[in-house]
């Protein structure tokens, strides 16, 4: 297994091991650019609430704008120093050929929120209040996605409703990039894999039908996002319950053969 670095508070470099990825993350700089971007989201969601005819273009327009890519200006602005615009030393992950991906901006809402908690207690009752409506889970799901895990929360109830939008919106994202034979949400797919499922401490913190819920989907899209030679560093170390009923690669073959035949489907009706 390879040592990770990661760039921890302090600004000094922290060993992680993950999996045999070499992830290196950066710690937002504090910005008056980066309060901007989350008041938009916040102005956004509040206007679908309140224009309820509109409520569909407005959340669409919202997921759209959450999943651009950030350009090196605003990297700059966000993360503090011109080497955080060159890829190596920003949130993003480094794929399997050892490129660094340009940051998309639900990265960067993510990494947010989960720096600074506080932030999301304004937006969250919005997203309560939308659960219903189309792009809301994948939005929630995109922006939220590190604080739902990284975070620690007292009630039960919470994690559970908060965890299943989590998995509804993941699945709904992970399935616009297969369409589309991209991998613009690979970040939060490994996020997910590496520093959620594959640790136990972690996982085990959240309600049995949640932890079930995330297993099926990594397994469901693990050979789209991973190369075919992680399977073997996946079967090994994936979480072993007695709560799950499949074994790992039960699982892993089950959700596989769903997913192709899914896939199959969409074909024949194109």
């Amino acid at each position: 297994m390879v040592t990770c670095e990661a760039v921890g508070r302090t600004g000094h470099l922290v060993d992680e091991r993950m999996g045999g990825r070499t992830v290196q993350r950066r710690e937002l700089a504090p910005s008056l650019f980066r309060k901007k971007l989350t008041q938009e989201v916040q102005r956004k969601l509040q206007k679908a609430l309140d224009f309820p005819a509109q409520r569909g273009e407005l959340l669409r327009q919202l997921f759209t704008d959450v999943a651009l890519e950030v350009d090196a200006r605003a990297q700059e602005r966000l993360y503090g120093s011109p080497q955080a615009a060159d890829g190596v030393e920003n949130c993003g992950f480094m794929t399997a050929n050892g490129t660094f991906p340009r940051v998309c901006f639900y990265e960067v809402f993510a990494q947010h929120y989960a720096q600074v908690p506080e932030d999301g207690k304004e937006i969250l009752p919005l997203f309560l209040q939308l659960w219903s409506q189309s792009f809301v889970s994948q939005i929630f799901a995109l922006l939220f996605h590190r604080w739902l895990f990284e975070i620690p929360r007292q009630e039960s109830e919470g994690s559970l409703r908060y965890s299943t939008a989590f998995v509804e919106g993941a699945s709904n994202i992970f399935w616009i990039d297969l369409q589309s034979n991209v991998r613009r949400f690979y970040s939060m797919f490994n996020y997910t894999f590496e520093e959620v499922v594959l640790d136990n401490g972690r996982l085990s913190s959240f309600p049995i039908q949640a932890r079930q819920d995330l297993l099926l989907l990594l397994s469901r899209y693990m050979l789209y996002y991973e190369p075919a030679d992680r399977l073997r560093y996946y079967l090994k170390n994936f979480p072993k319950t007695g709560n799950v009923v499949l074994e790992p690669a039960d699982m892993f073959v089950t959700e596989l053969t769903d997913q192709v035949w899914s896939c199959g489907q969409l074909q024949v009706h194109d």
